[in-house]
């Protein structure tokens, strides 16, 4: 089980070493394809567990990980309060994946995903600015976290403008360029193309989602444009169905907060509630697009899965409908290796959880609208 774990010490062993060269920092199963901030933070679990080989005690802290991100979920979850409490005991315990993810295995998706939670933690306090900053960390951590990246583009620009969202997004590319520095001074092009390679090709043994496809058509590049298409497209309509809460254009967002016919929402419930929707629907769309799931990859949003199920209104009777396909989610997770019928069922699970964000979330009422004042609203310094 710890094969990605030596993997990964190996990586960051060349660069103990003193190596920054990107291209030539690699492990026992291929080269080195995760961004810079993966190098530092397994850098620091590399000298903690004795250059690697205390393998126990890295299982110990990676326990400690899957308990904070716990936290961190359960406080964004605790805002909502959307979910019934024994939804949390799935969450918690009948999911053998997600432990051997975190405690077997030591992939770095969890380390980003913690992150990320913490990132979010933060966007629901209004701190956009440490928010932006802990996002940043988590995508150079791995790149799986800009399929967060619409919708919290979405949201910066409903709170701040497209002027006002630009030095948000100047945080996020300079946490980049510092990370990266060492090793874009030495070969620029081999840490960018190793780090933020999105054309790389993933092997059909190991896919979760597309066991049902012929191989060829799986490596067809004309198939992942056309997922690409999907995805571009399933984001348009809900941000412009589905995310979009005024009667004016789109478009508004591009203008400042205080010249738009409707005003910012203020922090509430309800506004919380849109924001975390906004988010895991993002990321869910672009799970649904997938080129390739592999079984670490269940980590991207297994915890936002219970959300996205009760976000909608639920009658009584629904409840056990939602449990259920949780719990044939989580089997077509643990069905090694993947089949036909695993990969199928997956798709259909998640097109049902789609049809249900698409059904169950109509547009929230209108805010009403009010005269602009000519001064424009001062944001306050905890948004900044």
């Amino acid at each position: 089980t710890e094969i990605d774990w030596k993997a990964y010490m190996e990586e960051v062993e060349g660069f103990a070493n003193g190596t920054l060269d990107y291209t030539q920092l690699k492990g026992n199963t291929g080269p080195l394809v995760y961004p810079a901030g993966f190098v530092y933070i397994f850098l620091g679990l590399y000298y903690a567990t004795g250059r690697g080989m205390d393998v126990r005690l890295a299982q110990y802290l990676f326990a400690g990980l899957y308990l904070l991100n716990l936290l961190l979920v359960f406080r964004i979850y605790c805002r909502t309060n959307k979910v019934p409490p024994y939804v949390f005991f799935f969450m918690c315990c009948a999911s053998y994946r997600i432990h051997s993810i975190f405690v077997l295995r030591l992939f770095n998706d969890p380390v980003a995903m913690a992150i990320l939670f913490l990132a979010i933690n933060l966007f629901l306090e209004e701190r956009w600015s440490w928010g932006c900053l802990l996002f940043s960390l988590a995508v150079s951590v791995k790149m799986n976290i800009l399929l967060f990246a619409p919708g919290l583009l979405f949201l910066l620009l409903q709170r701040f403008g497209l002027l006002g969202c630009i030095p948000k997004l100047c945080i996020c590319a300079l946490l980049q360029v510092i990370l990266g520095l060492p090793f874009l001074l030495v070969n620029p092009m081999g840490y960018l193309t190793r780090s933020f390679d999105l054309g790389r090709q993933f092997q059909f043994k190991w896919t979760v989602n597309w066991r049902f496809l012929p191989e060829e058509v799986f490596q067809n590049r004309a198939f992942h444009a056309m997922l690409l298409l999907a995805h571009l497209a399933g984001l348009g309509l809900f941000a412009v169905h589905r995310w979009h809460r005024s009667k004016e254009s789109i478009l508004a967002l591009l203008k400042n907060p205080a010249e738009r016919k409707q005003p910012s929402p203020p922090l509430t419930t309800n506004n919380i509630l849109w924001q975390v929707f906004v988010l895991f629907s993002s990321n869910f769309l672009g799970i649904c697009c997938s080129r390739s799931l592999h079984y670490q990859f269940y980590v991207w949003y297994f915890h936002t899965l219970p959300y996205l199920l009760w976000c909608t209104p639920t009658a009584k009777l629904a409840h056990m409908p939602k449990v259920l396909l949780l719990g044939v989610i989580e089997l077509c997770w643990n069905t090694y290796p993947s089949t036909v019928c695993s990969s199928l069922s997956l798709h259909i699970c998640h097109g049902l959880v789609l049809l249900q964000l698409w059904y169950g979330t109509a547009p929230p009422p209108v805010l009403h609208s009010h005269t602009p004042s000519r001064r424009p609203a001062a944001i306050s310094k905890k948004a900044q």
